[in-house]
């Protein structure tokens, strides 16, 4: 048994390197560009909240390279993401519509559906155009190395399909889960690396909690970490677009030994015993804050692959979240699900909500946009956007023709010639069927929103003034007819009927 299990392991190893060991990604060759055309990297973490990196306000854990980032280009202070949870939000970044217009509008799983495919989110759809089959029709190489989450491969939302010539990573968002998997794609290959991989969710109600069962072979975001930087080497010579869909800080919570070490010991006097999902851990502040110091590690190896290059000046380097930080559990009231303790590291600095929510805690993201010589080091941007606006900014930015019918606005001269306002922006848009059923549109700096559409006495409406009351404390609702009124016509044209998704919203359609 012992040899059997042993030439296992060795099995595991031999995969896991054999993606390292191959010729590089080969794409037709193209002929030098004059001048060169610019390169977009796009970075987004993982459920990192709004204020758990440096740039914006945090204080307990070190991220001095998303912060050099920051001080190099543009922050944003009222970025949204499309969606507060993962696959819509993945969605509406790649194919610039919003959640009212979005195929994708949940989370689910491919199978219940489509029952040929064991692994992966609910697909794209083959007419649906992302970003990256854009870029990649303009002459563009295209890598995505993380969490993919819009279809499994073979479907019509492979990310093949969607425009990558290369992807390495996650496929299936519940797979990411554990950081030791069994195994990653690249492409339509699927490569074990773990023949013993460790589970992402676990309970251990007695006894000392310990690292040690939940630390695998084979770490995944190191071979996705080292594929995006072999992609910015070998693609050096020609424009290409990078999607970095990293999974820092989603839990399961097991990052190696010796990044939790960098944290203080007496941060920790009570372990996560796995009550409120995923796995336990012995140290959960500490687990935590080296997930996110190891979100900053990699930015700064992206960033040093970049100068190492010599395309740092014609890259545009952006980096966001998809949705805020983990929301509370209910069986432990200590820790939010996975060990989070968003309390102990202000993870959203007031504002209402975590991820699953529309409220602000649940959307609003760090955002940020470097690009030397173009973007002013050092700016903040108080414009308000949302990533519906990102497939006609990058398009904008690289000089391609972006298609008709998306909802988003370009921040290409917010970003470039310090406008301060859109003005063009239409109304902000959020219709999402899961934790309840919610909607919000944001109008100007007023915001309207409703809970609990999927109950049989669904929420009232809500009305906030996200200027003058940024945490949504104070509802409005009762003197604000008028805005719920406009926030009821708005869904009434940009909600789109979606079976696959649906929500009933009450006072505008009954579906």
């Amino acid at each position: 048994m012992r040899t059997r299990i042993l030439v296992l392991l060795a099995l595991a190893c031999v995969a896991a390197a054999a993606w390292d060991t191959r010729p590089y990604l080969e794409l037709p060759s193209v002929q030098a560009q004059a001048p060169p055309r610019l390169n977009v990297v796009f970075i987004m973490a993982d459920d990192l909240g709004w204020g758990e990196v440096g740039a914006y306000g945090q204080q307990k854990i070190p991220t001095p390279n998303i912060d050099r980032l920051a001080a190099q280009g543009m922050r944003f202070t009222r970025h949204y993401s499309g969606a507060p949870v993962c696959a819509p939000a993945r969605a509406v970044l790649m194919t610039g519509k919003h959640m009212g217009h979005a195929e994708i509008r949940g989370n689910i799983q491919a199978k219940t559906r489509l029952p040929q495919f064991t692994e992966g989110q609910y697909p794209l759809s083959d007419g649906a155009v992302t970003i990256a089959q854009v870029f990649r029709n303009a002459g563009y190489a295209s890598g995505a190395m993380g969490k993919w989450g819009l279809g499994p491969v073979g479907s019509t939302g492979d990310p093949n399909r969607k425009g990558f010539d290369l992807f390495f990573g996650y496929n299936d968002q519940s797979v990411a889960h554990s950081y030791y998997p069994p195994h990653v794609w690249r492409n339509a290959e699927k490569i074990a690396i773990n023949a013993r991989p460790v589970p992402g969710h676990a309970t251990q109600p007695d006894g000392p909690v310990s690292m040690d069962p939940w630390i695998g072979e084979t770490y995944a975001p190191s071979l996705m970490i080292t594929e995006a930087e072999r992609f910015i080497a070998a693609q050096s010579g020609r424009p290409f677009f990078l999607y970095l869909p990293f999974i820092q800080p989603h839990v399961a919570m097991h990052p190696p030994k010796a990044l939790v070490e960098r944290f203080p010991a007496e941060w920790d006097t009570v372990p996560y015993r796995g009550a409120n999902n995923y796995l336990p851990h012995p140290r959960p502040r500490a687990g935590y804050a080296a997930m996110i110091a190891e979100l900053d590690d990699h930015v700064g190896r992206v960033l040093a692959a970049i100068e190492k290059a010599g395309v740092a000046d014609r890259t545009l380097v952006v980096f966001t979240s998809d949705n805020g930080t983990t929301h509370p559990g209910a069986k432990d009231p200590a820790f939010h699900i996975g060990g989070v303790d968003a309390a102990f590291f202000n993870s959203t600095r007031g504002l209402r909500g975590y991820k699953g929510s529309v409220y602000e805690g649940g959307i609003r993201v760090p955002m940020i946009a470097r690009l030397p010589g173009r973007i002013p080091a050092g700016s903040v941007s108080e414009v308000a956007s949302y990533f519906p606006d990102w497939f006609p900014t990058l398009a904008a930015a690289a000089g391609l023709q972006a298609p008709s019918g998306l909802d988003g606005e370009s921040l290409w001269p917010v970003m470039t010639a310090g406008a301060s306002s859109v003005p063009t922006r239409r109304p902000m848009v959020w219709v999402f069927p899961e934790y309840g059923g919610q909607v919000a549109v944001r109008l100007g700096d007023m915001k309207v929103v409703r809970q609990r559409l999927q109950a049989a006495e669904p929420g009232p409406w809500e009305v906030y003034d996200l200027a003058a009351d940024p945490n949504e404390t104070r509802d409005l609702a009762a003197s604000r007819a008028d805005l719920v009124r406009q926030a009821q016509d708005v869904l009434r044209r940009e909600s789109l009927p979606n079976e696959i998704f649906p929500v009933p919203i009450p006072g505008v359609t009954t579906r």
